[in-house]
């Protein structure tokens, strides 16, 4: 990659961020718009049982998250050695065609169908953008990098699922997925524009890329974004009900609720790039202490309006910061695999993602209240925690064990070391 000046540089930061914002709204609207969408194409159940129909279009959001978890393994293994310019212009085109293909759709299943594609891309985007973000920026910024792709992930949870669940909700919702296959086209031509030529690694494999599912490091790793992102999913998917049963306001609330988590999801993405910068696993042991008691504090005074804001906007942004800590730290353990390490924690995520939302529905459905995702969020800290303290038992062993079978200097050739 040859030298970019400082415009250069910003303008292509920008335009994989604008990539993240239009995968953050593909990804989120389908929660705004189930009752638009189970009407228009289930609506013979939608007659006679509404709740059914609704729930049932929720397959859209499943289809979407399982198409992610497939899809970021896959492609970045099968992909790696491929110009990465050329890659991330091949995954933006993928995003619209399946972004149109799910706005013109007939039927349900096909729409499913057209989610699941959709999502096939999502995992590999950010990894090969984070990675070469991280090239961009300079090995001393990685996390930065991550935070700077990441965090139009969460400026669109923000600003764009909002505006685009209001047009869908006025004008159809086909209408949404036209305008976030716009953004993935104008995302493409961006990308064309300002991300330099950058090779891929012409050595690598399939079998390369796999191998780095035979480092424990790497699956302490996705183990601890899966059960920290629980956490913050148990909260984030029940954080209407949260609103509305537990703090006593309106429905017409509860997108400010959500604005304000969006909110602290950007300012603690943006925060966890610096401080992953500092040492990803220290950045990860504090994290989860912040989200600890940003739960605790949630959980303690969410009966209040100003207790429910101030809570999510911390859970939000100490959930968030531990993305790109946990990006850095995968990349530091998984040796030459690098693109598939940085593709893997997006599926890790999304497991997180299905993971909160069932086990905190099941709280809810046991009779326990709107406030038990919330301590159940709490427990799930504590098997995260120790997830990340076992990735790095493993790794301070291996960096021990490597010590004390090097050779000290100066010894000779055939001396051993006991």
């Amino acid at each position: 990659m040859t030298s970019l000046s400082p415009r250069h540089t910003r303008l292509a930061i920008l335009a994989l961020a604008l990539g993240g914002f239009s995968i953050g709204a593909t990804e989120f609207i389908a929660m705004g718009l189930l009752p638009e969408i189970a009407r228009d194409l289930l609506p013979d159940l939608y007659a006679t049982d509404s709740a059914a129909a609704i729930a049932k279009a929720g397959w859209l959001i499943t289809a979407y998250a399982v198409g992610v978890v497939v899809g970021a393994p896959t492609i970045a293994a099968a992909a790696a050695r491929f110009p990465r310019r050329s890659l991330l212009i091949a995954l933006t085109l993928g995003f619209t065609i399946g972004s149109v293909a799910s706005a013109v759709a007939p039927t349900f299943e096909l729409v499913v169908v057209a989610r699941f594609v959709a999502g096939l891309g999502h995992g590999a985007f950010f990894g090969v953008a984070a990675l070469v973000a991280a090239r961009l920026m300079g090995p001393e910024k990685r996390g930065q990098a991550v935070a700077s792709v990441l965090v139009g992930l969460t400026i669109a949870s923000v600003v764009g699922v909002p505006s685009i669940t209001f047009l869908g909700q006025h004008a159809g919702w086909r209408w949404a997925y036209v305008v976030v296959a716009a953004l993935f086209a104008l995302t493409t031509l961006a990308i064309a524009a300002f991300i330099p030529r950058t090779e891929g690694d012409p050595h690598a494999t399939i079998r390369r890329e796999l191998g780095a599912f035979r480092r424990p490091a790497v699956w302490f790793a996705l183990l601890t974004a899966s059960l920290g992102f629980g956490g913050f999913f148990a909260v984030y998917s029940y954080v209407a009900p949260l609103s509305t049963e537990v703090a006593g306001t309106s429905s017409g609330f509860v997108p400010i609720v959500l604005m304000v988590l969006g909110l602290g999801t950007t300012v603690g993405i943006l925060g966890g790039g610096r401080l992953a910068d500092r040492g990803a696993v220290r950045a990860i042991f504090l994290l989860f202490g912040a989200l600890a008691v940003s739960l605790t504090i949630l959980g303690l005074s969410a009966h209040t309006v100003p207790g429910l804001l101030i809570g999510v906007f911390l859970v939000g942004g100490s959930a968030q910061a531990l993305a790109p800590a946990i990006q850095t730290r995968l990349m530091d353990v998984a040796g030459d695999s690098q693109t598939i390490a940085a593709a893997v924690n997006h599926s890790a995520l999304n497991i997180g993602n299905s993971l909160g939302a069932a086990l905190g529905g099941a709280v809810i459905a046991a009779g326990l209240g709107y406030l038990a995702p919330t301590w159940l969020g709490l427990g799930l800290c504590v098997p995260g925690v120790l997830f990340a303290l076992a990735g790095w038992w493993v790794t301070r062993r291996g960096t021990v064990i490597d010590q004390v079978h090097t050779p000290a200097p100066g010894a000779t050739a055939g001396a051993r070391i006991a």
